[in-house]
Parts: C-alpha cells; structure tokens; sequence
C-alpha cells in the first residue's frame, strides 16, 4: 500500500495511510501515516466497533487535509487495550493452549465465511 501511495502522490494525488506497522510504514516513505497501535489488519479501528472505526476515518481526514510536512506520521489516541500487555500476548503461539487456537481459527474462519458471502452478493 506504501509504494501505491507514494505512486499517487508522485502523480499529483494526495494520500494518508492508515496502518499498524510503523516501522514498516515509515520506511517506505509515505506522505501522510496514521498509526494505530494495533495488532496488524486493525488499522481502521476496532473490529465491529464503529465508533472506533469512524473517530479512525476523521482523524485520517485531519491529516490528509492539515499534514504540515511531507513524512509526516500522527498518532491515533485510540488505544487496543490500556495495558501494552497485549502486543506480548496477541496471536504468540507460545502463550496459548490449543482450545486457545482452536477458537482463534474458528473466529477467523467464521469473519472469511462472513466477508465471502458479502463479496459474492456484489
């Protein structure tokens, strides 16, 4: 997404991206970031949290439209949880019993049946 963002900025179309891997982001170069410090694929906000995801789209609007420099990063305020513990705890193999995975993989199976059925019925 960094490079079509920096293609389009080249190209005279301004962009801000929204992500969760700073260090990732940031080197690639782009013009306007939104960090969200959240696990990888939640850069819009919460899951099934629209008011998370809506205060994530205006910030996002703020900064494509007030972004004093090129490089420039901003900070979501959101927060995944109050304690940082999560990012030691999130997705680690290692900390999780199987009935812990099981459960994840049936959640994500059930949101890609989810999102199937929603792109077929375009």
């Amino acid at each position: 997404m960094s490079l079509v963002a920096r293609h389009l900025e080249a190209n005279g179309l301004p962009t801000v991206v929204m992500g969760c891997a700073k260090d990732i982001v940031e080197y690639c170069g782009v013009s306007r970031f939104l960090f969200s410090d959240f696990p990888l694929g939640n850069s819009a906000g919460r899951p099934f949290d629209v008011e998370s995801q809506a205060s994530t789209l205006e910030l996002a609007l703020r900064v494509l439209e007030s972004a004093p420099a090129a490089r420039t990063t901003v900070q979501s305020p959101l927060r995944w949880r109050e304690d940082a513990a999560w990012k030691l705890d999130f997705s680690n193999l290692e900390r999780m019993t199987p009935e812990q995975i099981a459960e994840r993989r049936r959640e994500f199976d059930e949101i890609k049946a989810i999102a199937r059925t929603k792109r077929e019925a375009v």
